[in-house]
């Protein structure tokens, strides 16, 4: 009898350990998963960022072939390309290097902007299908980012959900899945910095 129920122990123990490592299992791979899917995301965003660099020379030159341009304002906007070419993170950011590339991006859309500004007082400049064609094509890019931005926005809320949630928070605590950081609108803003060709 006593045979009998050690074995029923035994049993009882081995199909507990069994469900607990399917638990975690599945758990873990579901974080793996949704952790590549905020890189996957973040990847996106720069790339888009990086059209949006690419796109900044073809900018810069339109308005130094008009015969009359304001250099500082050029100036500012190469600077900020570089600097936000320069801090190009692909992978998965530390919040600190997503915070530096967000703002070094919304200092390019600023110069960027300020550019333009400069543009709507050259009404020859402004028709000229050079900048027509190059208006097109960055309107299409802060398009591409927003969207971008959302889908990284989802992904990281899925993620952080699943890193928080429970029973799943168990997995996460002892495999070190921490909470990631999406973007969010400056204090005072309802919206990302980005080219604007409405001013």
């Amino acid at each position: 009898m006593a045979n009998t129920s050690g074995k029923k122990l035994w049993l009882t123990a081995l199909i507990i350990f069994a469900l607990l490592a399917i638990f975690f299992y599945t758990t873990y791979n579901g974080l793996v998963s949704k952790q590549e899917n905020v890189t996957k995301t973040w990847n996106n965003v720069q790339s888009d960022y990086q059209r949006r660099l690419d796109l900044i020379p073809n900018l810069v030159n339109t308005v130094k072939a008009s015969s009359d341009y304001e250099k500082e304002t050029l100036t500012k906007l190469i600077e900020a390309r570089s600097k936000a070419a320069g801090l190009n993170v692909t992978g998965s950011p530390t919040y600190d290097e997503f915070k530096k590339t967000e703002e070094a991006n919304g200092e390019v859309a600023a110069s960027a902007n300020r550019v333009i500004a400069v543009i709507e007082k050259y009404p020859d400049l402004k028709t000229a299908n050079s900048f027509i064609r190059l208006q097109d094509q960055l309107i299409g890019t802060e398009r591409r980012i927003k969207f971008s931005r959302k889908d990284f926005n989802e992904a990281v809320m899925g993620y952080n959900k699943s890193v928080r949630s429970f029973p799943s928070s168990i997995t996460a605590s002892l495999f070190g899945f921490k909470t990631k950081e999406g973007f969010q609108a400056d204090t005072g803003t309802d919206k990302s910095p980005e080219i604007n060709f409405t001013k």
